[in-house]
């Protein structure tokens, strides 16, 4: 194949997957603004952030006297917003030096958007039927206006109906081991939730289930047909001896989390919510093997890009 034949192609297929994402970003900020959401500004840089139970590099820089650290999620700042909100979305760029062997995924990055939301007061149960309403309103929405992007793509969206099957974690680990996530969503042809993850698998904020010891009140949507996680939330521990209970589980410094849990002292509200990433969505919906073909700039474990 001739280079500026591929050249076109892959111009006119960034093109139409651009154009998706910025239907589903259009989606997702109206139907949560009409569901009475306050849309709050991205924190791009902090001194804390959401430590990962995972391994991912830290990125930062010093600042007068200090450390600022990159955003990798803003679970802890959406804790916080909610003494002055009840309910509160944000599109947040996330940060993640992720290591060079999720190069090949075709599902990391290195730099991302996210939808962020949290809701003072709410339960899982609650954020499972927003998710659920917000993700078909969001594909409803993109059959509707992205029809020439679909064709382009040959994809035929089929919209899921609520409520989403529960899968729960230890029952899928049972069977399945360690890759049950990328087994069942080869398996499943409709978004499905995982639920009840132990608390070892998971950070320090999510909330253990006070009646099963070890169980957290937390969940990951999974996209069906190979595509994998969606997003994960759940509710939030808020009682700041949990909290540091948890921190010293997890063998964290709780000198780099001391505004936070000055925060959490003075009483944080109970609440729950959810992370989605809007790059993945794009890659499901578009029907993509890499989720680079999803962003101008790409930014991929282990190398180098603009």
């Amino acid at each position: 194949m001739k280079k500026g034949c591929y050249d076109r192609y892959s111009e006119e297929r960034l093109k139409n997957a651009i154009n998706v994402k910025s239907c589903i970003r259009e989606a997702m900020g109206n139907y949560l603004r009409n569901n009475g959401f306050t849309e709050i500004s991205p924190v791009i840089i902090s001194p804390e952030t959401d430590p990962l139970h995972h391994s991912t590099g830290k990125a930062g820089f010093e600042y007068y006297k200090g450390r600022y650290q990159l955003t990798k999620s803003m679970i802890l700042h959406k804790q916080i917003s909610l003494l002055a909100l009840d309910k509160v979305f944000v599109f947040s760029p996330n940060v993640r030096l992720e290591p060079v062997e999720l190069a090949d995924t075709g599902k990391h990055l290195v730099e991302f958007t996210q939808l962020d939301l949290e809701v003072a007061g709410a339960t899982r149960d609650d954020i499972l039927t927003i998710v659920e309403e917000l993700v078909t309103h969001v594909l409803n929405h993109v059959k509707d206006k992205c029809k020439e992007e679909l064709d382009y793509f040959d994809r035929e969206l089929n919209i899921p109906k609520p409520p989403f099957e529960k899968i729960k974690y230890h029952h899928a680990y049972n069977k399945y081991g360690r890759i049950f996530e990328e087994v069942l969503s080869h398996e499943k042809q409709q978004p499905f939730w995982i639920i009840d993850f132990p608390s070892d698998e998971r950070e320090f904020y999510d909330r253990e289930d006070p009646s099963r010891p070890g169980i957290l009140m937390d969940m990951d949507l999974i996209y069906p047909e190979g595509f994998g996680e969606a997003l994960s939330g759940g509710e939030r521990e808020f009682d700041p001896k949990r909290i540091v209970g948890r921190m010293n589980e997890q063998e964290l410094e709780l000198e780099e989390f001391k505004l936070y849990l000055e925060f959490a002292e003075k009483g944080l509200p109970s609440s729950a919510g959810f992370g989605i990433g809007l790059e993945r969505m794009t890659r499901f919906v578009c029907g993509l093997n890499d989720i680079k073909d999803t962003c101008l700039f790409p930014k991929m474990p282990g190398t180098i890009g603009l």
